[in-house]
């Protein structure tokens, strides 16, 4: 199944780096604008990897109905980039083996493409500032495009700039938006155990192996 890899596309939150700290530090001084008592961690990381405009929604239902929600989701929305750009990278961290891992990746020959649900204005400076910006070709956004993962087409738009047929090229990450995005692309598709995946068993999704971390994966790709 990995022989003919060419290419891995990464994604970032849960995968590369554990962000869960600074969503946690954003929301809640988004929160506290709106005198709402704060979120803890666990909570948060159920919420987060499926966009920006889905966490914010996710966080006011906590509080609010419907109509509440629909009410304060653009001030919330503001608030929350305002204090997250302020704090962007300063509580996240990178998970082991992470930079070794790229590193082995990129020894191997694999071109590599980061493709996250994180807004592009605060992905690509958090990984300039964790060292990650370096090591990727292409890094796509969720806002990159008219849809995000799971849907297929950020994928696909890597798999064509690569020149590459999608079972060419493996996608990584944490969670069942990767593996369902990579399945609808026909691409193969690696999980690490560590992430959030909104809370639930990543060993319940649908992928093509676990892989305890990138390093790991670049093990398995050059057998």
């Amino acid at each position: 199944m990995f022989t003919q890899i060419k290419a891995a596309i990464i994604d970032l939150d849960g995968t590369m780096l554990d962000t869960a700290p600074d969503f946690l530090v954003a929301l809640n001084r988004m929160r506290s604008e709106f005198d709402l008592p704060a979120l803890d961690i666990a909570r948060i990381k159920t919420m987060v990897g499926k966009g920006s405009e889905n966490l914010i929604l996710q966080v006011l239902a906590v509080d609010f109905d419907a109509a509440g929600v629909a009410l304060h989701f653009e001030a919330a929305m503001a608030a929350y980039q305002k204090h997250y750009l302020q704090i962007n990278g300063d509580y996240s961290a990178l998970y082991p083996q992470v930079l070794e891992g790229l590193q082995a990746l990129r020894e191997r020959g694999l071109r590599l493409a980061c493709v996250t649900n994180k807004p592009l204005a605060f992905a690509l400076p958090l990984m300039q500032k964790k060292g990650l910006a370096s090591y990727f070709e292409l890094v796509y956004g969720g806002d990159s495009f008219p849809r995000k993962k799971p849907d297929p087409m950020p994928l696909l738009q890597v798999c064509t700039e690569f020149g590459l047929a999608p079972r060419q090229v493996v996608a990584i990450g944490d969670s069942s938006n990767d593996a369902l995005a990579a399945r609808a692309a026909g691409c193969p598709v690696l999980n690490v155990p560590y992430g959030y995946n909104h809370g639930l068993a990543i060993q319940n999704v649908d992928s093509d192996g676990i892989v305890e971390t990138l390093m790991e994966a670049a093990r398995l790709l050059s057998a």
